[in-house]
């Protein structure tokens, strides 16, 4: 019941509104604000609407030990994993590339492709640094590092991928498989217990997304920073009332 009463909140008033500020015309378009095809809009929206829910949720029992340390529990297949993040990876092509709209005529056609080509180069990168990161930190390399890589990679291009050139897409996917490893630790530090890497991957480079837009694409970095800023606080904000509001109704 939980589940269905924060579904109809966050995709029937949660999204709606924040998506409204830029796709809808509103005060972050007005501002000149930039997020071609959701790094903020969609994906902080739901990296924070996470992180909120895994804070009021607390840890799954054993997560961490006595001492605060964090307790190690993979997932029980990875062949599965891997097989998610690369269909994953072919959507983004209908959810990148697909937000050009248009593929008549030869100005769209060169936004469609080099938006795909961004967008393979930049999970590709993310892919490799963030394997890279997590082998230089824990001394020996790790799939599920690389597969979240992948997926920061491709969120932080969703912003600016038809903004920016083939090198800065693999520079800003190389910075997004960074950024979701510390993430990542982030978290561990905190206590708080994100299963799938929700926050650092959605979250975390959903705002970089946004920034990296600014830096590369040419946008208001003004603009890019206060639409990076709001957009997460509205969603952590609202979601962690909602799902305050349900765990004292027993509904979590």
């Amino acid at each position: 019941i939980g589940y269905l009463v924060y579904t109809v909140i966050l995709t029937g008033l949660i999204y709606p509104i924040s998506g409204a500020w830029k796709w809808g015309g509103g005060f972050l378009d007005a501002m000149g604000f930039y997020d071609f095809a959701g790094s903020l809009v969609v994906h902080a929206v739901g990296g924070f609407a996470g992180l909120a829910g895994a804070i009021v949720l607390g840890p799954r029992i054993g997560r961490f030990k006595e001492d605060g340390s964090p307790n190690s529990m993979p997932g029980s297949n990875l062949a599965m994993s891997t097989l998610g993040v690369f269909i994953l990876w072919v959507g983004w092509y209908g959810f990148n590339p697909g937000s050009q709209l248009l593929i008549s005529g030869s100005v769209n056609v060169h936004a469609v492709m080099l938006i795909a080509a961004n967008t393979t180069l930049s999970a590709a990168a993310g892919a490799v640094f963030a394997m890279v990161t997590g082998w230089l930190l824990f001394k020996k390399p790790d799939l599920t590092m690389a597969l979240n890589g992948a997926l920061a990679g491709l969120v932080g291009i969703t912003a600016n991928c038809d903004s920016v050139t083939n090198n800065e897409a693999m520079l800003i996917g190389l910075v997004a498989g960074v950024l979701v490893v510390l993430g990542m630790m982030v978290l561990d530090k905190a206590k708080v217990d994100d299963p799938v890497g929700a926050w650092p991957v959605h979250g975390l480079c959903g705002i970089w997304g946004g920034v990296a837009a600014g830096l590369f694409g040419g946008h208001p970095i003004g603009a890019q920073l206060a639409g990076s800023l709001i957009i997460p606080v509205w969603a952590f904000a609202t979601m962690y009332v909602v799902f305050s509001a349900l765990k004292s109704l027993d509904m979590l």
